[in-house]
């Protein structure tokens, strides 16, 4: 006689991964690490503030509104923008309105650390421009590479830099988010496993790098 399969797995596993890649999605990251940033950068509130907008809004809030609003219209398969070759239009908005929040950053002054961190952001998001739409692979040009696990990777490494070691525990965030980008079927293991290696060293990496290059 064989055990009666539990209908309930999938479906638990499935809102888990749901909620996983809601919670840890790349606009989360790059409003909230920037805050977090510009507090270690300034220790002071309203300048914390300033400074973590200047980066949030332009790397996270424009960009996301882009993203919706195409979703909305039908552009793209939805505000992750799964479908590789939708990724034109938000990866545009992303770049363009970051550039201005750099630009912005440099006219006013600010801190080292939150120049390093666009730059740095800036970095990871053109390597993932690259790797989606010219990297050849399998004898076609483009490969969807994860940004949630990107994203997710090089907030990470930043965290521990500005922080310390114990923010290391932020890595079972990313492994969190990377599992439920395969459970939903939206990225295979080798595109979450090459993301989160991507946020690491273009994100993570160059952002140390910066911070020594500017002080």
């Amino acid at each position: 006689m064989t055990t009666p399969r539990d209908t309930t797995a999938v479906p638990v596993r499935h809102r888990l991964a749901w909620l996983a890649t809601e919670v840890f999605a790349p606009w989360v990251w790059v409003l909230g690490l920037p805050l977090a940033i510009a507090w270690h950068a300034t220790r002071q509130p309203l300048p914390a503030l300033l400074w973590g907008l200047v980066v949030g809004i332009t790397g996270s809030i424009i960009p996301m509104l882009v993203i919706v609003r195409g979703a909305r219209r039908g552009r793209w398969d939805g505000h992750h923008v799964t479908n590789r070759e939708g990724r034109v239009v938000p990866f545009i908005a992303c770049t363009s309105s970051l550039a201005i929040g750099v630009a912005v950053l440099v006219v006013g002054n600010a801190p080292h650390q939150m120049l390093a961190l666009a730059l740095a952001m800036f970095a990871a998001l053109v390597t993932c421009v690259v790797i989606t739409f010219a990297l050849p692979v399998g004898g076609t040009r483009g490969w969807k590479i994860s940004l949630h696990a990107a994203v997710a990777a090089g907030a990470s490494v930043i965290l521990v830099v500005a922080y310390g070691p114990w923010l290391a525990l932020s890595a079972l965030a990313v492994l969190l988010v990377d599992w439920s980008r395969v459970e939903l079927g939206d990225h295979t293991r080798a595109q979450v496993i090459w993301g989160s290696v991507v946020g690491a060293v273009a994100g993570g990496a160059v952002y140390l790098l910066l911070l020594d290059a500017l002080n």
